[in-house]
């Protein structure tokens, strides 16, 4: 097929350019194909699955109360307790599976280093979850 052209060339040189028009009708036959098969290449089975309901089977951990006074005078659920005694017993709770949960309760008026001490004692037994229990604020 010759073309018309202003340059007097023989025109015997390689055509430079490539032809576009092929490659987009090759593109476009694949994209239809593709469309037509996805929907097909999906296996799933449809299955009408029972109907249950259940709750989780949670153990939850027993909590120890620990209260310490103005005075410094430590509770143990409410008993008075010595410090070694104090002491004895977070050995022993520590111990229990699952382990339980302490809950510290201290007046505003009890010394920052009673409750130290009770938190230090209550770590070195091996208690992992200590909780501060406070009053909720007044509006």
């Amino acid at each position: 097929m010759s073309f018309a052209s202003l340059n007097d060339d023989d025109g015997n040189e390689a055509l430079a350019e490539i032809n576009m028009i092929p490659l987009i009708d090759v593109m476009l036959v694949l994209l239809v194909i593709f469309i037509v098969t996805a929907p097909l290449l999906t296996h799933a089975v449809k299955v009408d699955l029972p109907k249950a309901s259940s709750a989780p089977n949670l153990t939850k951990p027993d909590n120890v109360q620990v209260a310490i006074d103005g005075a410094g005078q430590v509770y143990w659920n409410g008993e008075i307790v010595a410090a070694d005694v104090l002491d004895q017993r977070l050995r022993a709770a520590a111990t229990l599976a699952p382990q339980p949960e302490l809950h510290l309760r201290a007046e505003r008026s009890t010394p920052y280093e009673k409750v130290a001490e009770v938190m230090s004692a209550s770590a070195r037994a091996g208690l992992t979850r200590i909780g501060f229990v406070t009053e909720p604020k007044a509006h």
